[in-house]
């Protein structure tokens, strides 16, 4: 998230050069004149009447609401109590947007089941974010108080001892041994039996002036918190809806997998073993006329039951090889690597073997990158390296080629990233023009039970 409320004062925003240059002054010294200072300034400000009547309303409504549960207009009340909660949370996120340059995503919608009014109040009530949104209200109360006061006292007491020495200057003043004292002459003279006095002042009018943006901004950090927290999308939630999204990933995954399976009995092995079935009954149509011919198809026949068998390996290697099942991986890549071209090197250091359904995955997974090699990289070398770290098992495959692979634009490494992230995997991509490739998988670790 790239936002002034990310980054430290003097970073030149909106000056197109890079933090640090182009200041004569150090950022100390020019926070107190920066606009992000007194944006953040302003919403410490705005925080307290804002806040007054949030916490009004909340207060009130839901007091009512309570108050009126034993009739019929109890639960209406409350929905409407949450609803403008939600409403004044809309408001507090612009707010922090505006002014403080955090960008705090809409919590999830609410999810009526069906039109009218009472289902509308149900889900107002069963939902969440309104209660978050009601928490809101009344933790940020007291908490803009505080900063509101704390703000207002630094901010004030600090320009007002800093520009204490031109107190004299606007009201002239005699300081003499019997005390201070005004006087309204025309030359505007001034007496200063002492300076000292006035420096001090002013040096810690300078310290509280240069020390109250970096208070408000920690008070103003506290506030962002509260959005973030409490009016933002649930973790829960957004972790309910990756799943799923993910479990969408799955089943589409799984689908394109057993139409692929169709395809590949329905064009191959089967329409090999209809030829082949055919074949042999014309042979035995010519076993009595003619035995050498019907010889010559037996033959031919054998030759296309040979082709149909390998076709079968490779389609149930395809779905999932034995020689995974009964060795594990460091073998199965092994076979996949003999048959890529051009040599790979294959590195398994496991202390264990994963969990089925993860070490399917990490077979498929550098499967179809071989397959890229074989067919995209024009490489002369590749390498594959699987270990373990933590509670993560990485893959490696990485080749001299040409480079240029890209995630992006539905291509197949695309389909390969989300089927990792249905299984909270990731795979990153580092392939610059001109090459080497290298691609990084990691998938949970998931001990085989």
């Amino acid at each position: 998230m790239a936002t002034d409320y990310a980054h430290g004062y003097g970073h030149g925003h909106g000056h197109g050069r890079p933090a640090g240059t182009g200041h004569r002054l150090p950022a100390a010294l020019r926070a107190p004149f920066e606009a992000r200072a007194w944006r953040e300034f302003g919403h410490v400000l705005l925080s307290l009447p804002i806040s007054v009547v949030f916490f009004t309303w909340t207060v009130s409504m839901v007091s009512l609401g309570a108050g009126l549960l034993v009739t019929f207009l109890g639960v209406p009340v409350l929905a409407a109590a949450l609803a403008g909660c939600r409403g004044f949370g809309a408001l507090e996120r612009a707010r922090a947007r505006g002014l403080l340059h955090l960008e705090v995503a809409a919590p999830e919608p609410l999810r009526v089941p069906k039109p009218g009014a009472p289902a509308w109040m149900g889900a107002v009530l069963k939902s969440g974010a309104s209660w978050r949104h009601l928490l809101y209200a009344l933790v940020q109360f007291p908490w803009a108080v505080f900063s509101f006061s704390v703000a207002v006292a630094f901010w004030t007491v600090g320009w007002a001892l800093l520009t204490y020495p031109l107190w004299f200057w606007v009201f002239p003043v005699y300081a003499g041994t019997g005390g201070i004292q005004l006087y309204g002459d025309t030359h505007h003279s001034v007496y200063l039996d002492n300076p000292f006095e006035i420096t001090v002042t002013a040096l810690v009018g300078l310290l509280f002036t240069l020390a109250t943006p970096w208070l408000v901004r920690a008070l103003t950090t506290v506030d962002g918190l509260l959005v973030r927290g409490l009016l933002g999308p649930s973790p829960l939630s957004a972790r309910v809806e990756e799943l799923e999204s993910d479990r969408g990933v799955v089943i589409d995954t799984a689908a394109a997998d057993l139409r692929r399976i169709e395809r590949d009995l329905h064009d191959g092995a089967q329409a090999r073993l209809v030829g082949l079935a055919m074949d042999l009954g014309l042979a035995k149509e010519k076993l009595q006329e003619d035995p050498q011919a019907a010889a010559r198809m037996v033959e031919e026949a054998h030759g296309e039951v040979k082709t149909a068998l390998q076709e079968l390996r490779e389609l149930a290697r395809g779905i999932h090889p034995a020689v995974l099942t009964d060795r594990g991986l460091d073998a199965a890549l092994s076979s996949v690597a003999s048959r890529c071209t051009v040599p790979v090197r294959v590195e398994v250091d496991l202390p264990a073997r994963p969990a089925p359904a993860i070490e399917g995955i990490a077979y498929f997974t550098v499967s179809e990158l071989l397959q890229n090699v074989s067919k995209h990289s024009r490489a002369r070398s590749a390498s594959v390296d699987v270990w373990r770290s933590e509670d993560r098992l990485m893959l490696q495959v990485s080749d001299d080629g040409v480079g240029g692979a890209d995630v992006s634009g539905g291509s197949g490494l695309a389909g390969l990233a989300g089927r990792l992230d249905a299984v909270d995997g990731i795979l990153m991509v580092d392939s610059p023009a001109g090459g080497p490739t290298r691609v990084i998988a990691e998938l949970p670790w998931r001990t085989r039970l």
